[in-house]
């Protein structure tokens, strides 16, 4: 039987087995021992494996796998015209699935490979989880078209999503967030008019620089980890979010900042590039203030009495 057997390095590097290559980036010239299963099991090497051009195999341990390495193997499936594959991954034991096309083995590795995430706790911004998956068949809602977008274009980002959310009348409230894996700082690559807790130039000014540095720090921190978490996942992420978030109105004078109560839902889908960059947008939706300010923590409730008695 014909075979090709490469494996992907965590830097996302292909290298033949048996190679030299292969041999540097395990860091041992003349191993003595498994090398090939020693550096799946260890190094987070993923093995692939194709068998006459009708079924491809891939063996990994997902918890060591790194963001450039699942990348590189993914980008390969779905430029692949092979319709069977075969995921071999170590959990307590080695296990195997069966896939029967390449968008549902792509989608099973990310689940495989998402790291465990705990959101960070914050006594001023609480994100509640859905299942984004109910977004698909939404059509009345803005983001579910904006899910099926996602999905018709099997993640890949290109010009027709501009488009698409400017025909549907989705831009002011999306934002494009860029997430590089040795570079784990999100970047503004893109922000919509509809976020007017912001000052108004700042949908220009913040291009380019780090979501962490909005003019509510503390917020930027709590909001950035969500961003990494579904870059490097690969899986989207639907919430329900109510913050009291420290903004300076446009008329403010620079002394007298406010906290703005909003609640909105959210939908954060991740995007590969033609590079190695994810884009991850952000849709969202205001929900009504009324029910923010019932459901708000005391503690938020407090601040947000306390800003509005000292301006």
């Amino acid at each position: 039987m014909n075979r090709l057997t490469m494996f992907v390095t965590p830097e996302g590097k292909w290298v033949l087995e048996d190679s030299a290559e292969f041999r540097a980036a395990l860091g041992d010239p003349e191993p003595d021992y498994d090398d090939k299963l020693f550096a799946v099991k260890n190094f987070g090497f993923i093995k692939f494996q194709i068998f006459e051009d009708s079924i491809i195999e891939i063996e990994l341990h997902p918890r060591n796998v790194e963001l450039p390495a699942l990348l590189a193997i993914q980008q390969q499936l779905l430029s692949s015209k092979v319709k069977l594959f075969r995921i071999k991954y170590l959990d307590t034991s080695w296990k195997s699935e069966i896939m029967c096309s390449p968008e549902l083995a792509v989608s099973r590795l990310s689940e495989l490979c998402a790291p465990v995430f705990a959101p960070p706790c914050s006594e001023r911004f609480v994100a509640e989880p859905r299942d984004y998956a109910i977004l698909f068949s939404a059509s009345e809602n803005p983001l579910g078209l904006m899910a099926q977008k996602w999905r018709m274009s099997l993640g890949s980002f290109d010009p027709t999503v501009i488009s698409f959310a400017i025909k549907h009348q989705l831009l002011s409230r999306m934002m494009i967030v860029g997430v590089k894996p040795r570079k784990t700082d999100p970047i503004f690559r893109f922000i919509g008019e509809g976020f007017n807790w912001l000052a108004s130039d700042y949908q220009f000014h913040a291009i380019g620089e780090r979501i962490e540095n909005q003019p509510d720090k503390e917020y930027g921190a709590w909001v950035s980890e969500f961003y990494k978490s579904v870059a490097s996942a690969g899986q989207p992420r639907y919430d329900i979010v109510r913050a009291a978030i420290q903004a300076r109105p446009a008329q403010a004078r620079p002394a007298n900042p406010q906290l703005f109560l909003t609640r909105y839902e959210r939908l954060l889908l991740p995007w590969r590039t033609p590079s190695e960059e994810v884009f991850v947008t952000l849709s969202s939706r205001r929900l009504p203030d009324e029910d923010a300010e019932l459901e708000m923590p005391p503690v938020e409730r407090s601040l947000i009495s306390s800003s509005a008695k000292s301006s």
